[in-house]
């Protein structure tokens, strides 16, 4: 079993990059990053404007190098990137709903329009911190630490994954203010992005939250 589950881990590298790049070079006019996104912060405040600019480019430059030496440019043809784009989607278009239920009829949360999450922030930084660092690295520790059960190790992962991921969102100057509302639907939008990654790969689940930051964009 694979710590980052059962997609093409660089197919996916080679998809989500230039949302990466995008989001990376966009937040130096946006004004601001998601609260969530302490590297892109750190790295803005230690850099400055100009440096982290040229470090992009930078970035950039051998992404295009490692394509071409690894001949990866056929991932990027649109036969290939589509369907991923579809079926993210489709998550997308379902997941606030799905989760929306949950709270409201099963556990009892009414949700206003403010208390759901207003954007779920920047999808490929988080997808790359909480999906594949730290859901990645737990099914890693899990698998050394417990290697005769690795699907209990797989859960204990997601869960801790999602709770982090809902925490961080609240957490320093940036952070939103905790209300149980928030903070439940986080946590039910880990479990299903770790869902998304684990058995699809990272590539389905950075679009699929990408899109569904559109969606609450377009909605609010």
């Amino acid at each position: 079993m694979r710590w980052h589950g059962r997609g093409d881990l660089a197919a996916s590298c080679v998809l989500i990059f230039p949302v990466l790049l995008v989001y990376q070079i966009g937040v130096l006019f946006a004004g601001h990053v998601n609260g969530a996104d302490v590297v892109t912060r750190s790295l803005y405040d230690t850099l400055g404007r100009d440096a982290y600019l040229a470090l992009q480019g930078a970035i950039a430059v051998g992404y295009l190098l490692w394509l071409r030496r690894e001949r990866r440019w056929a991932t990027l043809r649109w036969g290939t990137a589509a369907p991923v784009l579809l079926e993210a989607a489709l998550y997308a278009l379902t997941l606030g709903a799905a989760i929306s239920i949950v709270l409201d009829r099963v556990l009892g949360m009414g949700i206003s329009a403010g208390n759901v999450v207003s954007a779920l922030g920047a999808g490929v930084h988080e997808e790359l911190v909480f999906r594949l660092a730290v859901l990645g690295g737990a099914v890693a520790l899990a698998q050394r630490e417990i290697p005769h059960h690795p699907r209990i190790g797989v859960a204990l992962a997601i869960v801790a994954s999602s709770v982090l991921f809902a925490v961080a969102h609240h957490l320093g100057r940036l952070g939103e203010p905790f209300t149980p509302h928030a903070f439940a639907f986080r946590c039910l939008a880990g479990v299903a992005f770790a869902l998304v990654f684990w058995f699809r790969s990272l590539a389905h689940v950075v679009y699929a939250h990408v899109f569904y930051d559109l969606l609450v964009y377009w909605r609010a």
